[in-house]
């Protein structure tokens, strides 16, 4: 029966995983690109991804493999920590924090991050990732400009006009694919714009060669080390340095990647979930166990850090994957080209690859998006805009952690504002009746508003504290309440205490009642 299941699901996920792997080699490459790696590095972390992680995730349409969100912490923290081989072992630690979060089941940490800063942090990725990639697109080698000579004349006279107009034409490929072939046949969702893009790279590289003009340099196209066997392979390996292991700063390179690796794979695992046409459920905290195993093995040789990522997931749900097969098939697939046609990947332009990120960095900072968060209100709008500039102008965790302090002030704002409502009730008999109602939860930034109200109120005034929806009561409230309690009487003011259980006139009994946790004595 198994056996039976397991041909009826390679019939889908065969064709799934060609189509996925199709989509991953110029990911792959690009996101090593992007990062500042050497490209053989995307397309470890891309076999990994497909054959390590898929055969322990839980996920059973979901694709894992190097991610664009994670290219500007790759880019910075290779600069800041001195060397590729140090940022390794940056990224085995950041896989053992995440493996340690799914042990202890921390797959819920996602839903602790206000939206607002999630898509911050997104769009700001993207706007790093175009920055990146305009001198690529042009090509543009910086690293032959000599340093006497004025910025606008070097970029100018470095620019390479092959380069660019096969960028400009592969971003009209990809364009008129998603824009208008995709929908007008299956076939052109089975073949995606990227892998037709390179094609036409591969193609214009082959008959422009030895061209002055219009041929593109060896040093604007892909370079990965030619390995026919296995041994070949293992040699072009790189590994990290241990001796690092004390520095400080590669402790908190490694909590970045895990804490955003964490955030971009359960987002993610969310709206592949969604996209699943069987609606199956991810479960998390296995994911990220499989995600942290298979970035402690992509840092031991050589590789990006991993997350599931939607734009493979997608693709392979598109194409009719059904199980974590196809991803895992895919994985092997990619192993497969790295051994078998090494010297036609060295022939794709990088501002083919360039053409391609340019897009997924728009997509990630789409200009709607901005008008769509602005409409929302500054309640959504700052924490978004804030976490932007924070990426762009700091880094990546800086940013988010400057999002989060503004979601975080308007929450406890909205706290500070209603934590009470107060009724007054003037009666014919001239008795001023007042009414204080609670919030679920008071806390102690609420207590100066309440201080306030019970300062304000009149002698002979009669007043009821309702706190029938109160399920917690800061100390710090409890304990002006009941110096309240205590002095009112010089103010002949009558107070009432409603509950569930009743309405009590001794109010100092009721709350070492209700609230036994929180006596003040």
């Amino acid at each position: 029966m198994k056996n039976i299941e397991f041909y009826k699901n390679l019939k889908s996920d065969f064709p799934a995983s060609v189509v996925v792997f199709f989509v991953a080699i110029p990911l792959c490459l690009g996101i090593a690109l992007a990062s500042g790696v050497p490209l053989f590095s995307g397309l470890i972390s891309g076999i990994i991804g497909g054959v390590v992680v898929g055969l322990i995730s839980g996920s059973h349409v979901g694709v894992s493999g190097p991610a664009a969100g994670l290219a500007a912490i790759v880019l910075t923290a290779i600069t800041s920590l001195g060397s590729f081989e140090t940022f390794l072992l940056a990224v085995v630690l950041g896989g053992v924090f995440q493996l340690l979060l799914g042990l202890f089941k921390a797959g819920i940490i996602g839903y602790y991050f206000p939206s607002s800063v999630i898509r911050g942090m997104l769009t700001g990725i993207g706007l790093i990732i175009i920055i990146k990639q305009v001198p690529y697109f042009v090509g543009y080698n910086k690293t032959t400009v000599g340093a006497s000579s004025e910025l606008s004349v070097s970029f100018l006279s470095q620019i390479s006009l092959g380069a660019t107009i096969v960028a400009i034409i592969s971003m009209a490929i990809l364009l008129f694919w998603e824009k208008v072939l995709s929908k007008k046949a299956k076939i052109f969702t089975l073949i995606q714009g990227p892998l037709v893009a390179v094609v036409f790279g591969i193609i214009y590289t082959y008959f422009s060669k030895g061209e002055k003009t219009l041929g593109i340099a060896q040093v604007n196209l892909v370079n990965v080390p030619k390995s026919t066997d296995l041994s070949g392979l293992l040699s072009n390996f790189t590994f990290p340095n241990f001796s690092a292991i004390y520095q400080q700063e590669v402790w908190i390179v490694a909590f970045t990647i895990a804490l955003v690796a964490s955030l971009e794979t359960l987002l993610c695992a969310e709206a592949t979930d969604k996209l699943d046409r069987q609606k199956r459920v991810t479960p998390k905290n296995r994911e990220l166990v499989a995600q942290g195993i298979g970035n402690v093995l992509s840092g031991l040789i050589g590789g990006l850090p991993i997350t599931q990522v939607i734009v493979r997931s997608s693709a392979n749900i598109q194409s009719g994957g059904k199980t974590k097969l196809s991803a895992i098939l895919h994985g092997f697939l990619l192993l497969i080209s790295v051994m078998s046609i090494p010297g036609l990947l060295n022939m794709i332009p990088l501002s083919v690859l360039a053409s391609i990120l340019l897009v997924v960095g728009y997509k990630l900072a789409k200009p709607e998006l901005f008008k769509t968060m602005y409409l929302l209100g500054w309640k959504q709008f700052l924490p978004f805009i804030t976490t932007i500039i924070g990426i762009v102008t700091t880094d990546l965790l800086m940013g988010i952690f400057i999002g989060l302090v503004f979601g975080v002030g308007f929450i406890l704002i909205d706290s500070y504002k209603n934590s009470h409502a107060l009724i007054v009730d003037h009666s014919s008999e001239g008795e001023n009746k007042y009414r204080i109602s609670f919030a679920e939860e008071v806390t102690f930034i609420n207590k100066e508003p309440i201080l306030r109200e019970l300062e304000r109120l009149p002698e002979t005034a009669q007043l009821e504290l309702d706190v029938k929806k109160t399920k917690f009561l800061d100390f710090d409230i409890l304990e002006i309440i009941n110096d309240f309690m205590q002095t009112h009487s010089q103010k002949n003011i009558h107070i009432r205490v409603i509950t569930e259980r009743g309405v009590f006139e001794n109010p100092k009994d009721l709350f070492r009642t209700i609230f036994p946790h929180q006596r003040t004595g």
